[in-house]
């Protein structure tokens, strides 16, 4: 994905000044995490879709600190649960509790109540547990006993995970992944990049004291309603929507799939894609917007057959295939 550019017109709370916000928060991002500009920049896309984000990579990356850091830009409540092999679903949600002075049971929240919950390691807790999230991801809201209860607005999940050949972990259901707006993959810095952070780490950086490496809150909850509220407005052309269906129905029909782009996903990629030309400064959508955001978008959202996957393909290499043959609307 590309860059977005800055427009530092506006006042708070209104359109320009949220974008303004937004490029400030990569930028307070930058004084924390080096290099993984196109994740920053999904995690911004999913601000504004009101989605969730899973982040991919081996131990070591920055994935944490990259979720850590977006909560120390953000003037949001934020929680985190360490995802292990004996946590429980309540230990997520909450559970009532009796209360021995009232005798009477009470609600006592979990951690998911709460703007921005940074699951990490999603993936080292068993399926029971990872489902604990689906109704707060999809429906902002969790039922304990019968009663539903609504969550804070916004809520973002943001989860982390290890590649799934890695010992100890556990695949993430379809319907879990499928909640995710977008899955990032944080790939091992360039080597210049290494030093950076080497660099850092010898002149005295702590990435367990972000307020000392100067990293400050750049945006609240009026930003994002306003700029949420700016990305609605964003045009999307007949073309541009049949433009995305078919790049989905090609996934259904791809050789190499047993499960292609569902029409949530389709709903997604139009979302993420409006998003980005928002950010990017433009109030429509054009072929270029759907193309930066495909691959993050719908690569959660395809399964390879087992003999596509023993043969080295994909699910990147597949999407880039149909990007290359669904025909691009002038």
């Amino acid at each position: 994905m590309m860059d977005p550019t800055t427009d530092n017109a506006g006042q708070t709370g209104d359109p320009g000044n949220a974008r303004a916000s937004l490029e400030a928060l990569r930028a307070e991002i930058a004084k924390a995490v080096v290099g993984q500009d196109p994740a920053v920049t999904g995690l911004v896309v999913a601000l504004l879709c009101r989605g969730h984000v899973l982040l991919e990579g081996v131990p070591g990356v920055a994935k944490t600190l990259l979720v850590r850091a977006l909560a120390a830009t953000l003037e949001l409540d934020t929680k985190r649960v360490q995802f292990t092999p004996d946590l429980m679903p309540s230990d997520v949600t909450g559970s009532l509790v009796y209360d021995t002075r009232t005798a009477e049971f009470s609600f006592q929240p979990g951690p998911v109540f709460t703007n921005l919950l940074l699951a990490d390691e999603i993936n080292r807790t068993p399926p029971k547990t990872q489902s604990s999230l689906l109704e707060a991801m999809e429906e902002r809201q969790v039922t304990v006993d019968g009663t539903p209860r609504p969550l804070p607005e916004p809520f973002l999940v943001a989860a982390t995970q290890n590649p799934v050949e890695y010992e100890g972990t556990y695949p993430l259901p379809e319907a879990q992944l499928d909640r995710f707006l977008l899955k990032l993959t944080i790939p091992l810095p360039s080597r210049q990049d290494e030093i950076d952070v080497l660099t850092r780490h010898a002149a005295g950086f702590n990435p367990r004291d972000l307020h000392a490496a100067g990293v400050r809150p750049v945006a609240g909850a009026a930003d994002l309603e306003a700029a949420r509220a700016a990305v609605a407005k964003t045009t999307v052309s007949p073309e541009i929507t049949a433009y995305v269906v078919d790049i989905c129905r090609a996934t259904r029909e791809s050789p190499s799939l047993t499960l292609g782009v569902s029409p949530r996903g389709a709903t997604a990629l139009l979302a993420t894609s409006r998003a980005w030309a928002w950010l990017t400064g433009r109030d429509y959508v054009i072929p270029d917007d759907v193309k930066a955001l495909a691959l993050p978008t719908l690569r959660h959202r395809v399964q390879l057959r087992p003999e596509a996957e023993m043969e080295g393909v994909t699910a990147d290499s597949v999407i880039n295939a149909v990007l290359a043959h669904v025909p691009v609307p002038r």
